[in-house]
């Protein structure tokens, strides 16, 4: 204590407290890379305080348009993974790999984009480009309508997924059927028997059962 000159452990019983002063907190670095006209809610919180995030429209964002490149780490084995997220690969150097997001300081804001269940619920579709994944828009966004993204026809292929078709308009014809020799029912681990979405999460998966087989 600077007033009695004595070094205590604890408060001083003479003079109280300190005055605690924190530091400011700094968002992370996806965060800090958010459009001004998105903004991000918290739609759900577990256990563990865990926030699950959406990414709304705070106006109108045209039809055609472009978001990206996504920012990840580019990965040989999928270290993160969230169900409602889209699982992102790409090729580069003649290789295929992950781009995995472990944590906000090591992408954009594109990592918290949730995938689209429906093609009702669409906005964005995901696709890639020169070794990159881009987002874009597939109709008009209306504000505080959430992004909603899922894999364009080429790159549904590439991902070993179903493919997901937009028709807003009349005059849009419909895009022609993906046809692979992978099945598009779920992949199924031969081991654990855990379902998984396609076949580059069935791949990653760490089985309990490995080492048994």
């Amino acid at each position: 204590c600077e007033d009695c000159g004595k070094s205590l452990i604890g408060e001083c019983k003479l003079h109280g407290p300190l005055i605690r002063a924190k530091d400011r907190v700094i968002p992370s670095r996806a965060r800090l890379t958010l459009p001004h006209y998105l903004t991000l809610r918290v739609l759900e919180i577990r256990a563990g305080n865990q926030q699950i995030l959406g990414v709304f429209a705070k106006r109108v964002i045209q039809k055609r348009t472009q978001f990206g490149p996504y920012v990840g780490q580019l990965s040989t084995k999928l270290t993160h993974y969230d169900e409602s997220r889209l699982v992102l690969q790409v090729l580069k150097d003649g290789g295929k790999y992950f781009l995995d997001t472990p944590d906000e300081d090591c992408g954009n804001w594109m990592m918290f984009v949730r995938l689209a269940r429906n093609q009702e619920e669409q906005t964005l579709v995901a696709y890639q480009h020169c070794g990159e994944v881009y987002f874009t828009t597939v109709k008009p966004i209306e504000p505080h309508t959430e992004l909603k993204v899922w894999y364009a026809a080429d790159y549904a292929k590439f991902m070993e997924a179903s493919a997901v078709f937009i028709k807003e308009e009349s005059d849009v014809c419909p895009l022609p059927a993906v046809t692979t020799k992978e099945p598009v029912d779920p992949w199924i681990c031969s081991s654990c028997r855990n379902a998984f979405a396609t076949f580059a999460l069935l791949e990653s998966h760490q089985c309990i059962n490995k080492d048994r087989v």
